[in-house]
């Protein structure tokens, strides 16, 4: 953040936490190590000794069978199911049109010299989908929808044994082509090495617990992973025009997520930051979440008043917010004006709650200001940009010689060679 930005800032509510790592737990990095080299060494049997231990699961199989995906879906009720596929289909379309802007690439940089790209979907990915507090419906659509999109051959799909039964039928509605009952680091051990039931995935995805995060931070490298989740976050950017009421109601439904939400107003108007406070601590009193609402803004809550326009977006950049909302007078333009965060909610009817759960934008997002460098999960997650190259004897007249003369220089004699090899056999014949 810039001097400026620093001295142009004052807070309301004093209450503007250090930025949690990823895994701040030694134990939990010793406990996920553990589990890794088991399912590595023994598969399903460590797994197995996992769920029994973890999740006080004892359940003869892992793979969610036919006729339970067919129970689960009997059982969900019809409005849900309704719902559920209102979402999938929003998803979807929007991940068709992102899906249609990489297109493959083939040009003639020089005579003879012609460079291009495949876009390419992943082999086979694993879709970690949280347990959670709630059963969280949205979760498997999030990130099983956009890799049929993108055209992976095999989706596998993870969920704790003791998920919510609906959460079964939202992974067979979303695509998922393999549903297995295994929850935390042992899941994510099982996909990264492959087990005797579970096949090993080429990279995998989805938020988790701190157990989660920490096992894809470990196995990356012998699998992809999509990025490294951590607690929520919402901010809103607001001027005078902000109503508080509504900015207070944003703030505490993402809040109820986790006790350790981050959440935070960014404004210019000292009377709508201190009417959000008041409105804040007002709607706590019969939020029926207050005990988890209540705390994630006790501990990670913050309104900060801006002097102006230019500091509230430098402010709101340096925390490159996962979610961030703007409600000022002309919020189209203001937008525009913003480069860091997660995903962006234009205008005061744009709430997180829909792109949460159905208006199709993905929420699986960056955190813990990772919206500087990446974007949120997307269908371009399950796809791989590879690029090729391919010289007729023009090209090799014109690059050849330059190769030549840089190996040369660096001394790579056997990069030299291959350089002038083919330029002296056309010059031969």
């Amino acid at each position: 953040m810039t001097a400026r930005a620093h001295r142009n800032l004052s807070l309301v509510a004093v209450k503007s936490p250090g930025r949690a790592a990823a895994v701040d737990d030694a134990s939990v990095e010793a406990v996920v190590r553990e589990v890794l080299a088991a399912v590595r060494d023994r598969g399903d049997a460590a797994v197995a000794e996992y769920a029994a231990k973890f999740d006080r699961s004892q359940r003869d199989g892992f793979e969610v069978t036919q006729e339970e995906r067919a129970a689960a879906l009997e059982d969900l009720d019809p409005q849900t199911r309704k719902d559920t596929v209102f979402a999938i289909d929003n998803v979807r379309r929007f991940a068709e049109a992102q899906r249609a802007t990489l297109q493959p690439l083939e040009v003639e940089v020089m005579p003879g010299v012609h460079l291009g790209h495949r876009v390419i979907p992943v082999e086979r990915v694993g879709c970690y989908v949280p347990g959670g507090r709630y059963p969280l419906l949205s979760a498997p659509i999030m990130t099983i929808v956009p890799a049929k999109v993108a055209g992976v051959d095999e989706v596998i799909a993870a969920l704790p044994p003791n998920a919510h039964p609906a959460m079964i039928a939202g992974c067979h509605l979303s695509g998922a082509d393999r549903i297995f009952r295994i929850g935390g680091a042992q899941a994510i051990a099982a996909m990264a090495f492959g087990t005797e039931s579970v096949p090993r995935v080429d990279k995998i995805v989805g938020p988790g617990n701190a157990f989660v995060n920490e096992a894809k931070r470990q196995v990356f490298g012998a699998v992809g992973i999509d990025q490294l989740a951590g607690p929520s976050e919402i901010y809103v950017l607001a001027d005078e025009t902000g109503d508080a009421e509504m900015i207070a109601t944003d703030l505490l439904a993402q809040a109820e997520h986790d006790p350790r939400t981050r959440v935070g107003l960014i404004t210019t108007s000292r009377a709508l930051a201190e009417a959000t406070l008041a409105e804040v601590e007002r709607q706590l009193g019969d939020l029926p979440t207050a005990a988890t609402a209540g705390q994630a803004w006790r501990d990670s809550g913050e309104i900060v008043v801006a002097a102006d326009e230019a500091t509230m977006i430098a402010y709101s950049d340096e925390i490159a917010a996962e979610h961030l909302q703007i409600h000022t007078r002309d919020p189209r333009d203001f937008a525009r004006k913003l480069r860091n965060y997660g995903s962006l909610f234009i205008g005061e009817l744009a709430s997180v709650v829909y792109s949460d759960k159905c208006s199709g934008t993905n929420h699986t997002l960056p955190t813990m200001a990772a919206g500087r460098y990446t974007g949120g999960l997307w269908v371009g997650t399950y796809l791989k940009v590879a690029t090729h190259q391919w010289l007729d004897e023009r090209g090799v007249r014109a690059v050849a010689p330059p190769a030549v003369r840089q190996s040369a220089s660096e001394g790579l004699e056997g990069h030299r060679r291959a350089a002038q090899l083919r330029l002296d056999r056309m010059q031969a014949r």
